[in-house]
């Protein structure tokens, strides 16, 4: 069995997030670079896995700038077996449709059974990659799992919905998404740090991949203006003068909240 598991290195989720006004990109150097927690839980979960079933690999894919090797190198250090890093400067800014053409063919040039992603990104918030990987890939699809059984032959797993619980399963190879439901992921110890060192790190970039970043054929998003969040302003201020009922639902009307 051969599990790839998408991690994506973003700002620290408890820093500050700036925009860069001039190429309408989020400003990576504000704060520190981390692997997106979730990343973290569908490592876990291929881990974990792979710690009951002997002759499992696990392989960390990442798609990131040159110098997020040491962000990558944690996913060895938690115990994934190798990594792949695609980087390339024709990346930078690179929009979902890129992005997921670029990780299928990184997929498609190792093989694989399984693939884990997580559900969203921490930065972008995109929620489509794992279902453009799929169609890519020609694969099975599950996403938004919050608990999952692998087999041989088959990945399965439930997901809430609005009137319950809806169990899915998919014959493998497959591509499946995972919530933050499933477990937080273990911390890496002096022994896996070390070891990670040692372990295999290929760096690919756009030509090994034969993909080309302007292709004409190929949809890419193009931004046309950028511009930061306003500030927050107070709001309004309603003072109880026997017609607080009436200044509220006044309020409600003309923000068209009632």
């Amino acid at each position: 069995m051969k599990i790839i598991v998408l991690v994506k290195e973003v700002p620290d989720t408890y820093g500050d997030r700036k925009l860069n006004l001039a190429t309408g990109l989020a400003d990576r150097a504000a704060s520190e670079a981390v692997i997106d927690e979730i990343g973290e839980r569908a490592l876990e979960l291929a881990l974990t896995y792979a710690d009951a079933n002997e002759g499992t690999q696990v392989v960390v894919l990442s798609l990131a700038p040159e110098g997020a090797t040491a962000t990558i190198r944690k996913g060895l250090a938690m115990g994934a077996g190798s990594a792949i890093h695609v980087s390339d400067e024709a990346l930078r800014g690179a929009d979902l449709g890129l992005t997921a053409e670029t990780l299928a063919a990184a997929i498609r040039r190792v093989e694989f059974d399984l693939v884990i992603t997580g559900n969203v990104s921490t930065d972008g918030s995109g929620g489509v990659i794992p279902a453009m990987l799929a169609e890519l890939l020609d694969v099975p699809l599950a996403t938004g799992l919050s608990s999952v059984e692998i087999s041989d032959g088959a990945v399965s797993g439930s997901r809430p919905v609005e009137s319950g619980v809806q169990k899915v399963s998919a014959n493998l190879p497959a591509v499946i998404s995972i919530t933050e439901a499933l477990p937080g992921p273990r911390f890496p110890n002096f022994k896996g740090i070390m070891a990670a060192k040692k372990k295999p790190l290929e760096v690919l970039t756009l030509a090994d991949l034969g993909i080309t970043a302007d292709d004409p054929d190929a949809a890419r998003s193009i931004m046309l203006t950028v511009a930061e969040k306003p500030p927050r302003t107070a709001g309004v201020k309603i003072i109880d003068e026997g017609d607080a009922g009436e200044k509220l639902a006044a309020f409600l009307i003309d923000n068209r909240l009632a």
